[in-house]
């Protein structure tokens, strides 16, 4: 057997090391994607939200109709979803307007808040 001094390769630890570190930053891209995807669902729902609360006004205001003050809470199917809306009614100094904010949810109880909107319904 001949000594050579040049040795070519990586030695058993070597190798471990940077197993370790390569399962370290894995785990850590694993992680990572799934809270990704965690926030791209939790932002879709807000999106979706926003627009019931949009399409709700903009129904007010196109069948001019001018809601009763107080509270008024109702659903509609969007999206494949149930959503579910509660509209706060609010007189103004203009008698012929009214502050109207919708704030929408996607459970029944009403517990899951994912949009508000407020806007103005006039006569």
């Amino acid at each position: 057997m001949q000594n050579r001094s040049g040795q070519q390769g990586f030695t058993l630890i070597e190798v471990l090391v940077a197993l370790a570190i390569i399962a370290i930053a894995l785990g850590t891209l694993l992680s990572t994607s799934g809270s990704q995807a965690n926030s791209a669902g939790y932002l879709k729902s807000k999106t979706i939200a926003h627009w019931v609360a949009m399409n709700e006004l903009t129904r007010l205001n196109v069948e001019k109709r001018f809601p009763d003050l107080g509270v008024a809470k109702g659903s509609v199917e969007m999206a494949g979803a149930e959503w579910f809306w509660q509209r706060d009614t609010k007189e103004t100094e203009d008698k012929s307007a009214r502050q109207v904010s919708y704030t929408v949810y996607a459970d029944k109880a009403r517990t899951q808040n994912l949009a508000h909107l407020t806007g103005y319904v006039i006569r």
